[in-house]
């Protein structure tokens, strides 16, 4: 059964860090594309970042450009979502999904995604 599983969630305050890790079973992690999604109270889900199957491509939303960075280790079935410098507007769940692309391509596109976890909320707050 393929699961994904969000930890690393949390309260911080505005300017720290956290990092989040989506361990995923069930599949063979090699083969998909890895995204990362955020969904504030009353507002859609939208792509926060993601990275390739090969790991050698990464997109970002521009509201994270160079205050996120993704990442993976595939013999850990993990991928990484390191944020720094949080801001309130961070503030929301935070989910990782899976979509089977074993390319140098990946997506930020909520609805091209099969597989999804439960979530961990993240709030930036002073």
């Amino acid at each position: 059964q393929l699961q994904l599983v969000e930890s690393g969630g949390g309260l911080v305050q505005p300017g720290g860090s956290l990092r989040l890790s989506c361990v995923v079973s069930g599949f063979i992690l090699d083969y998909y594309a890895i995204g990362w999604f955020r969904q504030a109270p009353g507002k859609e889900r939208e792509g926060v970042s993601c990275i390739s199957s090969t790991g050698g491509s990464t997109n970002y939303a521009d509201s994270v450009k160079g205050r996120f960075t993704i990442s993976r280790d595939n013999a850990k079935n993990t991928v990484y979502l390191q944020m720094n410098s949080l801001k309130p507007e961070d503030t929301g769940v935070y989910y990782c999904a899976a979509k089977y692309l074993p390319s140098r391509r990946c997506t930020t596109i909520v609805t091209e995604y099969n597989y999804w976890g439960q979530g961990t909320q993240v709030t930036v707050s002073s």
